[in-house]
């Protein structure tokens, strides 16, 4: 079931950035309290590297402990493991390592050292979700291209069909070109879906997906959380709206 977006506007990219990042430590540490072990799939980009720097900055004044939470990927790069290209990287030198993760529940996506090809590094991590998922994220993230592509669900592609978890994806209009892509399927299994946009070259697809676009137009319109849909976004972004 879908739920009705909740809209936020901030001033630029980095009181969104804050906002995201102290909401999210705030939805964390709610869930440990609870008794859970949050479930969060990661985005990659420059307004979540933003967030992800935040995040380490407020983490030593959370009640969050890092070590029970469980950290996934909506989409990586299928590069090198060492590879400045992927989500992975970024997210470990700008938070992950900081705040003491527990390895064993940070789940990267396959590099080309860990599979044979694209294939089988998306059949493996949706191998993975299985085993060490919780059969719903808590909360997803996303960041949004200025064609409406989330993860790497691209406009036009065949993988917008895919109905299994996760998907391996080649020629990229986004370098590089070959990358491993969790589905609609997987993305919508969550109770939290949070958007992450600033800039006014994504206004147009903000505007879009929103307005009730086809998902296979504007990809980040098949997408909302089962509990609560949240646009974060700059008044760049906000500005076609």
């Amino acid at each position: 079931m879908s739920t009705e977006p909740r809209i936020e506007v901030h001033e630029d990219a980095t009181t969104l950035a804050t906002a995201v990042a102290g909401e999210l430590l705030s939805r964390l540490a709610d869930a440990q309290a609870a008794g859970g072990t949050p479930q969060v799939a990661l985005t990659g980009g420059t307004i979540a590297e933003a967030v992800h720097r935040e995040i380490a900055r407020l983490s030593p004044g959370s009640e969050v402990d890092w070590s029970q939470v469980v950290l996934w990927w909506g989409d990586e790069r299928f590069v090198a493991p060492d590879s400045p290209d992927r989500n992975a990287a970024q997210a470990r030198a700008a938070f992950i390592d900081a705040v003491g993760a527990d390895p064993a529940n940070v789940h990267e996506m396959p590099s080309t050292a860990d599979a044979p090809d694209v294939d089988a590094g998306a059949t493996a991590y949706g191998a993975t979700l299985r085993r060490d998922g919780a059969g719903e994220f808590d909360i997803v993230m996303l960041g949004v291209g200025p064609d409406g592509h989330i993860a790497s669900l691209f406009p036009g592609f065949p993988q917008l069909e895919d109905d299994g978890i996760t998907v391996g994806v080649t020629g990229s209009p986004k370098p590089p070109p070959e990358r491993v892509s969790l589905t609609f399927a997987a993305l919508n299994r969550a109770r939290s879906v949070w958007f992450l946009v600033n800039g006014a070259g994504k206004a147009s697809a903000v505007a879009s997906a929103l307005g009730g676009a086809d998902r296979h137009e504007i990809p980040a319109a098949g997408v909302s959380g089962r509990e609560e849909t949240i646009w974060f976004l700059d008044r760049e972004a906000a500005s076609r709206l």
